[in-house]
């Protein structure tokens, strides 16, 4: 079995207490996948994408976002975006020019757009806060995750009602895919993918 980045879902929590303040559903001891099966088994869509986004690395954190908010907007989705792009880009090659691109792109793109927060995920992965070379404060840790959560937010508003249990349910399912390939809890669930639907994960490669 991979080795999780937290043992239990209440050591996560406390890496993130923030996190851990707008929880409504108690984790105990409980191992991190199991406990976010069940987040998306009683509904907690809002809760699940959050608690995943942290569970994951942020490379992945970023990939999952990416193929998320392509299976949830659809057709709706333009043909070509530079703030996906760039995401993906930086998902696929995580190099310090890629970042910078990617956080260049999502600060000048509108917030009210799930794929800015795209380009806002893979650019705060690391390096400095603000863009003044010679300052020294890192980026929190928590941002990408944070703006991973967010595009997911945003573009989930675009289902159709009738589709979002399923669709929803799929988001959760690549996630855990990715925390823990060998995990098989996922039954039912629909692998979402990306690049015309293909099954493509960053373990792949």
């Amino acid at each position: 079995m991979p080795h999780l980045r937290f043992a239990t879902a209440q050591s996560l929590f406390e890496a993130f207490p923030e996190l851990a303040n707008k929880a409504t559903v108690a984790p105990g001891n409980e191992l991190p996948i199991p406990y976010l099966v069940r987040l998306s088994a009683q509904g907690k869509f809002d809760e699940a994408v959050a608690f995943c986004a942290h569970l994951l690395p942020r490379r992945e954190a970023v990939w999952w976002a990416c193929g998320s908010v392509r299976a949830f907007l659809g057709a709706g989705l333009r043909a070509a975006s530079p703030a996906l792009t760039a995401a993906e880009i930086w998902a696929h090659e995580p190099t310090t020019d890629h970042r910078a691109s990617a956080l260049r792109i999502g600060q000048q793109s509108d917030d009210a757009d799930p794929l800015t927060w795209l380009a806002l995920s893979a650019g705060w992965s690391g390096g400095a806060l603000g863009p003044n070379p010679h300052n020294t404060v890192p980026v929190p840790v928590y941002l990408t995750a944070r703006a991973a959560r967010i595009a997911i937010f945003l573009s989930a508003r675009y289902l159709a009602t009738a589709d979002q249990a399923e669709r929803q349910g799929a988001c959760i399912a690549e996630g855990i895919r990715l925390a823990d390939p060998d995990d098989d809890t996922r039954q039912g669930g629909r692998v979402v993918g990306l690049h015309q639907g293909g099954r493509m994960g960053l373990r792949d490669r």
